[in-house]
């Protein structure tokens, strides 16, 4: 799968497109086919080492912090979702990575998407 990852804190450093494996699901996550995200401002703040105390990530980095997607497979203990379910979340820390096509999300970091009415033609 494509993602895109830092190698370094750097506050002049571009992303770079990177070919990783699909990550792996753990009993309790959800595996989420990522439509869209956002550049969040704490993925700013880690990108330049602002957190770097904090938060000591590992290289390569896929930063991302919001996401909404579809669920594409479910660990085993999963209860609370299925495949095809849509979702938004803000995956846990040291579980960020949504600048990527996949991501795996603890259940309990994961919403269903909100369902919208037209109340004027519903």
């Amino acid at each position: 799968m494509k993602a895109y990852a830092i190698n370094r804190y750097s506050k002049e450093d571009k992303l770079q497109l990177i070919d990783i494996t699909e990550p792996v699901v753990n009993d309790n996550d959800a595996l989420v086919q990522i439509h869209a995200t956002s550049i969040n401002q704490l993925d700013a703040k880690i990108k330049s080492g602002e957190f770097k105390l904090l938060l000591p990530y590992k290289f390569p980095l896929i930063l991302g912090h919001d996401v909404a997607g579809v669920v594409t497979k479910v660990g085993s203990k999963v209860s609370r979702f299925k495949m095809g379910d849509e979702v938004f979340a803000r995956p846990a820390d040291f579980r960020i990575g949504t600048f990527a096509e996949y991501i795996s999300i603890n259940e309990n970091d994961v919403a269903l998407k909100p369902i919208v009415r037209n109340w004027f033609t519903d």
